[in-house]
């Protein structure tokens, strides 16, 4: 075994290694870039090493900076993790020129299987079947079309090089045949730095299956039972589970057979995986897709739910000593099946509702100011995030894996669903509520599973609208955070126990909403301001009676003090409150047409002045602290809700509960009329859907522009998303140019519609990130594979 190991890795990944050697007596050596200076992988190494700034090419991707650090480290050893550099023989070869073992396969198996037309052609020789589909590489533009036109559409446009669903095109129409073999080409060239690509026949209603194999150097090649991939996203997998609720035993029996035969092709070592699509009515037709010649993402599936000779294995651990040259300890007869287990991918994204029913999953950013990762019987967490994390957009999206293992899938499900429950991350949007819905489908839980489930499905996984007790707990919040010290607290204290300033105590402020003398001791200032006008009160430290949000006015009944709260992706509401925090009165007020808030504020009744009438009150108590650090309860019409909540640092807050998370933000309403009267095009401009990068720009200013036509593409973590025209008309601005960085929500450009008044535009077209032909997606190839390029 080896002394020393250098992770050329991150995130939680890179942890997940790191923990395998500590565990083995290993030592470990991180590397790191700018941007992860503080991150969890590097406090949990032994040793680390910066190797450059945050932009990958410089840092994770240089294989000069990735040998020097482990030569300035004494490691003997590299493992790659997954993504970066984990499939480039260019690296494994450098390790080995520099006296260093490549935890991973020959280098020769690398470049084999990673070119996916050898890669086919090679295990067809070995017996395996493959999809139908173009033979030959450096096919041009016009040989790629004819190849799809002799094939028959639809087909899978996909990159040689490289997976993880990047560069991957589903064209359903011939004469969107140019244009996306165009697109297809620049992706895989932004992503893997080749631009080969191969068509092969789209199955309808595919499933995605992969198998475990295992390898030592001496001969031996065993396989540890299939993983089922078919949940995925635009190609991009987020859960698996092992064993496939597909398969019998003869069928898993044969592709493990398939799977090892593919393996011994290449002359492998180590744990790879080598993956098949299977249509879903004849799970007999399996075909070769690619071998992965790396470390899963989903591989603690299968440590989970396999069994080697008695005891779950360590993938990690095998790689380690089959890198080092041992045997493995076991044969095929000693692998089994002892249960259930099904992960899912916590990414960093927002999901938001797009043209025609689908879902445009946005990569998101920020600092995570609440963490709280679940546990439990059954229940696996491997992570990468602290609290105080930034996620940027430089690398992968996801974040962590959640795994639920038990006896059977049934309770494996219901466990990873409860998990997910557990999971807030405050600060970030994340998947996990998606998640958690997903695994709530009829279809999920019987196993009736394809690969376009997840996209025809999706649209119907995203609550339409925010929970009114959100808006109430963020009001009722802001409420207890603008009472003055000393007004219903003790100086200086926050909410127990949830490390939020205000008021301290549920009846911070009592006697608010009281009218003025009627049940106010003589001698008192306003009621519930806890201003005392003579000398007790001066003794007893003096508040400014107006600086209470008490809501009291001179000889009438305390007025509601509003709260304007605006949720991303969502148009402003208006909360009214009155009253102490232990029995107050809410009302939220919607406004589906995203007008400000206008007019007089309503009377004690509760009338309405010119803004429109004011929804009924509703009896709201913030209770204080429920358990946790960061737990508050909030009674909202007679129903206690749990939220975990963090401040945002500009007067709003973060709410989470049951996995979904909300960012209820201070809103403006004076500063966004401002901005909607002075604004660049109001109606008509056009923002950015997520941070990133601006890649391409096909317009100009005074250029005539149709509805739906492309203008620009926006790159975040490796994906693209086009922004088009919402209808037709004249581009009369545009504030970006190639390599601008933006962020979610610039404005980018502003089209002008020929005629008439702005039309009403779709949710949001020009966020798409795919088109419309491939929604819905039916069938995939390599897909699946999101294998964090990071």
């Amino acid at each position: 075994m080896f002394e020393s190991v250098l992770v050329a890795n991150r995130g939680e990944i890179a942890v997940r290694v790191i923990r395998t050697l500590r565990r083995l007596g290993v030592r470990s050596v991180a590397v790191f870039s700018d941007a992860d200076a503080d991150a969890l992988h590097v406090r949990e190494a032994d040793t680390a090493v910066r190797i450059g700034p945050t932009a990958a090419a410089e840092s994770y991707l240089s294989v000069a900076k990735l040998l020097d650090a482990a030569a300035r480290t004494g490691a003997r050893a590299v493992h790659p993790g997954y993504g970066f550099l984990a499939e480039n023989a260019a690296f494994a070869r450098a390790c080995e020129e520099a006296g260093l073992v490549f935890i991973g396969p020959p280098a020769a198996a690398i470049e084999l299987m990673g070119d996916k037309i050898r890669a086919k052609e090679t295990v067809r020789a070995a017996g395996v079947p493959v999809v139908p589909g173009s033979s030959g590489s450096g096919l041009t533009d016009a040989q790629l079309a004819e190849a799809a036109r002799e094939i028959g559409m639809p087909v899978l446009l996909k990159p040689s090089a490289g997976g993880g669903g990047k560069g991957m095109r589903l064209v359903r129409a011939e004469r969107l045949l140019a244009d996306e073999i165009a697109a297809a080409r620049r992706e895989a060239r932004g992503s893997f730095g080749d631009d080969t690509l191969l068509v092969e026949r789209w199955i309808d209603r595919p499933r995605h299956i992969e198998i475990q194999v295992l390898a030592d150097g001496h001969g031996n090649v065993v396989h540890l039972g299939e993983r089922e991939c078919s949940l995925q996203r635009r190609h991009q997998k987020i859960v698996e589970e092992a064993p496939s609720p597909l398969l019998d035993e003869a069928t898993r029996a044969a592709m493990g057979e398939a799977a090892v035969q593919a393996a011994r092709s290449c002359g492998y070592r180590g744990a790879g995986t080598v993956e098949f699509i299977v249509p879903g009515g004849d799970p007999g037709a399996y075909y070769f897709m690619e071998m992965n010649t790396r470390l899963q993402v989903e591989h603690p599936v299968t440590e989970l739910a396999v069994s080697v000779a008695g005891v779950h294995p360590d993938l990690v651990e095998w790689q380690l000593r089959t890198a080092a040259g041992e045997r493995l300890a076991f044969g095929q007869a000693d692998t089994a099946f002892t249960g259930h287990a099904v992960e899912a991918r916590l990414c960093a994204e927002t999901a938001r509702t797009a043209a025609a029913g689908g879902v445009d999953f946005l990569p998101s950013a920020g600092r995570v100011e609440l963490l709280r990762e679940p546990a439990g019987e059954g229940v696996r967490t491997d992570s990468g995030l602290t609290e105080g994390t930034e996620v940027g957009t430089a690398y992968d999206p996801m974040l962590a894996k959640i795994v639920a293992r038990g006896p059977d899938r049934a309770t494996a499900l219901r466990r990873l669903r409860a998990a997910l429950a557990d999971t807030t991350v405050l600060g970030v949007d994340t998947n996990a509520g998606f998640l958690r819905r997903l695994l709530s489908l009829p279809a999920v839980v019987s196993g009736d599973l394809d690969t376009g489930l997840v996209d025809r499905e999706a649209g119907g996984l995203i609550p339409a609208d925010v929970p009114d007790e959100v808006y109430a707990a963020a009001a009722l919040l802001r409420h207890a955070a603008a009472a003055p010290s000393g007004a219903g607290g003790a100086p200086g204290t926050g909410i127990p126990g949830t490390g939020l300033p205000g008021a301290g105590l549920p009846g911070a402020g009592a006697g608010a909403g009281r009218a003025n003398g009627a049940g106010a001791a003589a001698g008192t200032g306003p009621a519930g301001s806890g201003a005392h006008a003579g000398p007790a009160g001066a003794a007893a430290g003096w508040t400014d009676p107006f600086s209470v949000p008490s809501g009291w006015r001179l000889g009438g009944e305390a007025a509601r003090t509003p709260y304007h709260v605006l949720v991303p992706g969502h148009g402003p509401v208006e909360v009214r409150l009155r009253g102490p925090l232990d029995a107050a009165e809410v009302s939220v007020r919607r406004r589906p047409d995203g007008a400000q808030p206008g007019g007089r504020a309503p009377d004690a009744a509760g009338a309405a002045g010119p803004g429109g009438a004011v929804p009924p009150s509703v009896p709201a108590r913030l209770l204080g602290p429920g358990g946790p650090q960061g737990r508050v309860l909030v009674e909202y019409a007679g129903v206690t809700h749990a939220f975990h909540c963090a401040p945002d640092g500009f007067g709003g807050h973060w709410l989470g509960r049951d996995g979904d998370a909300w960012h209820a933000a201070v809103h403006d309403p004076v500063a966004a009329a401002l901005r909607g009267a002075a604004g660049a095009g109001g109606a008509g401009a056009l923002t950015a859907p997520m941070p990133g990068t601006v890649t391409v720009v096909k317009a100009a200013v005074g250029e005539s522009v149709s509805a739906g036509q492309s203008l620009l593409v926006v790159e975040a973590m490796k994906m693209e998303h086009v922004v088009a025209a919402p209808y037709a008309g004249t581009v009369t601005e545009l504030d970006v140019s190639p390599g601008s960085t933006v962020a979610m929500d610039q404005v980018l450009a502003v089209v002008t519609p020929d005629s008439g008044p702005v039309p009403e535009k779709e949710p949001a077209p020009e966020q798409e990130s795919v088109p419309e032909e491939e929604r819905a997606p039916q069938r995939e190839s390599a897909a699946g594979k999101k294998e964090d390029e990071r």
